[in-house]
């Protein structure tokens, strides 16, 4: 029998790659306190990459404890521009203010992945891509943070992707599948190397 598989997140995005993979996935979401855990590891120097490790495994742990027989993916994405790390925005003008900041610039998005097994972490990666965004207009930019806000509202950086926000970019270098979020190939080649996965 297959080892069941969870994803601690609710993402709809990532348990949707992870079903078109044809990994059958349970979505049990992980509350934790992300601000709090992001201020207290910002407070104490530690670099974006690792708190989007960190995050991404009290996810796991949180769910792994309470289904210790099951694998549980933790997941979690930050946008980081000169070493700070950008949140999901919390209002219109705060999208525009990111967006504005990122304008004509390079940036990275860290997605990071963790699975823990019995209460303790046993696999984990951290994809990185390259994003240059174009030169916006403001008047673009409050246009577009107006169409779009429903959606951006939940997404870091203030944009998607896989919608209108791929217009915002002149080069993107790096894993499509982790600018939506999740290392996907590094996942299922762990998958495989456990046979979870056949092929």
């Amino acid at each position: 029998m297959a080892q069941q598989i969870i994803l601690a997140s609710a993402s709809e995005i990532r348990a949707q790659l992870l079903r078109n993979a044809g990994i059958d996935v349970d979505v049990m979401p992980a509350r934790v306190d992300e601000e709090m855990i992001r201020a207290a590891l910002e407070a104490d120097g530690v670099g974006p990459r690792e708190v989007a490790d960190a995050l991404s495994e009290a996810k796991a742990l949180k769910i792994s404890r309470k289904s210790p027989d099951a694998l549980v993916l933790g997941c979690d994405q930050v946008a980081e521009v000169d070493r700070e790390i950008l949140s999901k925005p919390e209002s219109p003008e705060e999208a525009i203010a990111q967006l504005t900041r990122l304008s004509g610039q390079t940036h990275r998005l860290l997605s990071a992945a963790v699975i823990c097994h019995q209460g303790k972490p046993i696999w984990r990666h951290v994809g990185t891509v390259r994003l240059t965004m174009r030169e916006l207009s403001p008047g673009y930019v409050a246009d577009y943070v107006n169409r779009n806000w429903d959606s951006i509202r939940w997404a870091v950086g203030a944009y998607k992707l896989e919608e209108e926000g791929v217009r915002l970019f002149a080069r993107i270098e790096g894993d499509y599948f982790n600018v939506l979020g999740l290392p996907l190939m590094e996942l299922i080649s762990y998958l495989i190397m456990r046979k979870d996965l056949k092929i």
